[in-house]
């Protein structure tokens, strides 16, 4: 089980496991860049050494904090169901973790995990896209589109992009923009102020969906 994001590790013999869960409360906190096995070995309150018998580098780390974010991903994959279905539950499932463990997720999408964890929601998802009749090259792109617009999603929600993404510098008004040379920005100001990110998502991945089913090279009469 990993820590809340800010709460403190659970307390116990070190293992790999600790280290981990540390590692992802530190990143939660303070981002990827904070990450040094002394800054970890400090908040466990352990010697830096000892991280070595667990973790033998920090690229190693790394990969586990993603691997353990990953591990979380609940599929509930039914293959009897329209694919439509299947890919909406394996975006949700995914924003889910990136919603519990956002600044981790960053680092999820950053590397190129070659375990069980890491290859499984893309081979998961990869089956999806053939089954429902696209060719490998269309599959995997329809694979990154959705992980892009996951991430896009993820960052507008979090606070990290910039401009009418999110609402944390405050609602944009009318009379901070000139009317006459912004005049669609001026009379949707209420809407750019404002963001249910549910429901922003939600309207994404049916627009990507509608947007699939229509696609020139998928093969008709397959789920």
């Amino acid at each position: 089980m990993l820590t809340e994001p800010g709460g403190p590790p659970a307390e116990g013999p070190l293992s790999r496991g600790r280290i981990v869960a540390a590692a992802i409360d530190l990143i939660e906190r303070e981002g990827a860049d904070a990450i040094s096995m002394r800054r970890v070995a400090a908040g466990l309150g352990v010697g830096v050494m000892s991280l070595y018998n667990h973790v033998p580098s920090k690229d190693a780390l790394l990969d586990a904090v993603a691997e353990a974010v990953l591990s979380e991903i609940e599929f509930t994959d039914d293959p009897g169901v329209h694919w439509t279905d299947r890919v909406r539950a394996q975006a949700r499932a995914f924003r889910q973790i990136a919603h519990d463990h956002p600044r981790s997720t960053m680092l999820v999408v950053s590397r190129q995990l070659h375990t069980t964890a890491g290859l499984l929601p893309v081979e998961r998802a990869l089956a999806t896209l053939r089954s429902a009749g696209f060719d490998g090259a269309d599959a995997v792109r329809m694979l990154r589109m959705f992980i892009a617009f996951i991430v896009g999603s993820l960052l507008r929600e979090v606070g990290v992009t910039p401009a009418f993404a999110p609402v944390h510098g405050g609602p944009v008004t009318v009379g901070e923009v000139d009317a006459v040379l912004f005049p669609e920005v001026s009379a949707l100001a209420g809407l750019l102020g404002q963001c249910d990110h549910e429901a922003e998502f939600a309207f994404g991945v049916e627009l990507l969906l509608r947007a699939m089913e229509v696609h020139p090279g998928r093969r008709q009469g397959t789920r």
